[in-house]
C-alpha cells in the first residue's frame, strides 16, 4: 500500500508543473482558441511547439505574442492581444507551450 501511494505522489509531483501551467492557460483564455493536441481556432500546442523546436528565440517571441497578439504565422485569422497576461506569466506560458510533446 504504502508503495502504491508513493508511485502515486511521484507521479503527481511529476504532471504538476504542466497542469498549473495548463491552468494558467486556462484562466487566461488560452484554451478557449488553443488545445494542447488538436486545431480549434489558433494551433495545437504540440504543432507549436514542432514548428519552433531547436529555435531558441523562440519562447521570447512566443511569449511577445502572447501579451501582444499575431497574425499570418499560422493562418488568416488573428491572434489578439492579452492585456491581461504579465511578461512572467507570458514567459511560464511560452516555455510550457513549446515542453509541449
Amino acid at each position: 500500500m504504502k508503495r502504491a501511494l508513493l508511485i502515486m505522489a511521484a507521479m503527481a509531483a511529476i504532471s504538476a508543473p504542466a497542469l498549473a501551467d495548463q491552468a494558467l492557460a486556462t484562466a487566461k483564455n488560452c484554451m478557449a482558441c488553443h488545445a494542447v493536441d488538436k486545431k480549434l481556432v489558433g494551433p495545437a500546442y504540440k504543432d507549436v511547439a514542432k514548428k519552433y523546436a531547436g529555435d531558441a528565440k523562440a519562447a521570447d517571441m512566443l511569449a511577445t505574442k502572447i501579451m501582444k497578439g499575431g497574425s499570418g504565422v499560422w493562418g488568416a485569422i488573428p491572434m489578439p492581444a492579452n492585456p491581461q497576461v504579465s511578461d512572467a506569466d507570458a514567459k511560464k506560458l511560452a516555455a510550457w507551450v513549446l515542453s509541449q510533446k
